[in-house]
């Protein structure tokens, strides 16, 4: 009875150790992989339809409901694909993006291209799967160089779940309304404030931005300015990632447009300050 006892203590230690293993975003991209094969095979209606969380948007153009979308609509001719560069998980592993550029066709034969930059956020559901939780894109010209992979385990604590699941959202949406009114003041200081020095900031028609000084040089060449309102956002449980949606009214030079846009979200483990690593911006057509 005591070896038996000791035995099934060792097992409860080995998972409890198992289960507090860190995430690796190797898992993200294996389910962005998973994701591209199904689309491949199924096509995109029922490649979608095969991944997508009971909660995921879309924005066609506007948010709305993916799986309502995708369920409602005919199936889409074309070849769609796409490969991962830049990702993150949490430390739980309930919260997890990759982003990377992506080519359409209308057929294997057609030499017709279309290409841009894809943002997908994961998250992960009650079977411990990761689910599609939210999709944006653009679009811009083929790119010349090849982008480097930036895909990095997380480095933040697992910490058990909030005895208060909506705190996490508070302070998210707080967080990105915050942002949003700097903005009415001076777009360049809140950049300059919020961006993480890897930013990546994703602008229709132009190749994707990295870096804190490419970002700057960006907004202020392009004369941009922006009104945004925040949809919705969420966190992670280990307090490490996070992610917020919303609309804007973007003035570039002279012209203005409205647009969707997708924010990432990281807390810097020096100042605990929440800073913004990816930002995307979808344009909204009419």
């Amino acid at each position: 009875m005591k070896k038996i006892a000791i035995v099934t203590l060792v097992l409860v230690f080995c998972v409890s150790i198992v289960s507090a293993q860190k995430a690796q975003v190797q898992t993200a991209v294996d389910a962005e992989a998973a994701f591209n094969k199904a689309v491949a095979k199924k096509g995109i209606k029922d490649g979608f339809l095969s991944v997508i969380d009971d909660e995921a948007v879309v924005f066609r153009p506007n948010a709305v409901n993916a799986k309502d979308f995708y369920m409602h609509i005919e199936k889409q001719p074309g070849n769609l694909s796409w490969e991962p560069k830049f990702g993150r998980i949490s430390a739980n592993g309930d919260l997890a993006f990759t982003a990377g550029p992506y080519v359409y066709q209308n057929s294997t034969t057609d030499t017709d291209k279309v290409f841009g930059h894809y943002v997908s956020v994961w998250r992960r559901d009650i079977n411990n799967n990761l689910k599609l939780l939210l999709d944006l894109g653009i679009q811009h010209p083929e790119s010349e160089v090849n982008e480097i992979i930036d895909l990095k385990d997380p480095e933040g604590k697992i910490l058990p779940p909030s005895n208060d699941p909506f705190a996490g959202k508070k302070l998210i949406l707080a967080t990105d309304d915050v942002f949003n009114h700097s903005l009415t003041i001076s777009t360049l200081a809140s950049y300059k404030e919020f961006l993480s020095p890897e930013a990546h900031y994703y602008f229709p028609g132009f190749e994707p931005l990295i870096g804190t000084d490419k970002v700057m040089k960006f907004i202020n060449n392009e004369a941009i300015s922006i009104t945004a309102k925040t949809s919705s956002a969420g966190r992670a449980a280990s307090n490490d990632l996070a992610y917020s949606y919303g609309t804007a009214v973007i003035t570039k030079g002279t012209l203005t447009s409205d647009y969707n846009y997708v924010r990432i979200w990281e807390l810097d483990a020096t100042s605990h300050k929440w800073n913004i690593l990816l930002e995307v911006f979808s344009a909204v057509e009419k």
